[in-house]
């Protein structure tokens, strides 16, 4: 975060420059969002990246010259501290998962709701992942087995959660985050995200997406 200003530094990576206007207006609306800069490909977000060091990149998942998945990777590889947030027009994109997979904080889709947009921009600035709803429904769907030898795994590996660990799994599989947990479970957000890294820890996955299929593979969603 920029310290000084108190404000939330902001990049727009997309290939369509009607898309980066968008962005630039709804975020802009907000006087606690400051947009340091756009690219329209991968090879030139890297650059804006390394030179802006914004807090949050809002990343397109495909564009030309390098894709936002590649682009994700070298910038995470590269140690990056910017939250990268992947912005998809699909429901079920399957370079979604593996920009996760490579450190993305989160997905949304292009036609987000401005308000929500705005509030994944600050959740992932305050340490949040962003999982849209939707986005987690379909990726679970088409990656989610349904035979009984996954359930019954499945299952197995939940079995090894506390009570609370397991509702807060069965949240993250309902793709809330970590303040809509705190909410509805009435526990602290630092609590929240004690028992999600204990969650991840003890099923062994990697990203909350993850924990979602192993939820809805286990029937608990």
């Amino acid at each position: 975060m920029d310290t000084l200003a108190a404000v939330t530094t902001v990049a727009l990576v997309d290939d369509d420059a009607l898309v980066r206007a968008g962005l630039s207006l709804i975020l802009g609306g907000d006087p606690e969002l400051r947009i340091v800069g756009e690219a329209a490909d991968g090879v030139a977000a890297i650059e804006l990246v390394r030179r802006e060091r914004p807090d949050v990149v809002l990343m397109d998942i495909r564009m030309p010259r390098l894709d936002g998945l590649a682009a994700t990777q070298r910038l995470v590889a590269a140690g990056t501290r910017s939250r990268i947030i992947v912005l998809t027009t699909f429901d079920a994109d399957a370079m979604v998962l593996e920009a996760l997979q490579a450190g993305a904080a989160g997905f949304l889709l292009k036609d987000t709701p401005p308000e929500r947009l705005v509030a994944a921009v600050h959740a992932a600035a305050a340490g949040e992942p962003t999982l849209s709803p939707t986005v987690t429904a379909s990726l679970i769907a088409s990656v989610a087995g349904s035979d009984g030898g996954r359930r019954v795994q499945a299952v197995q590996r939940l079995a090894d959660l506390t009570e609370r660990e397991r509702e807060v799994a069965v949240a993250v599989g309902r793709g809330l985050s970590n303040t809509e947990i705190a909410a509805s479970l009435y526990m602290g957000v630092a609590t929240v995200k004690t028992h999600v890294s204990r969650v991840l820890a003890k099923l062994g996955v990697e990203n909350r997406v993850q924990v979602a299929i192993l939820v809805h593979d286990a029937g608990e969603v």
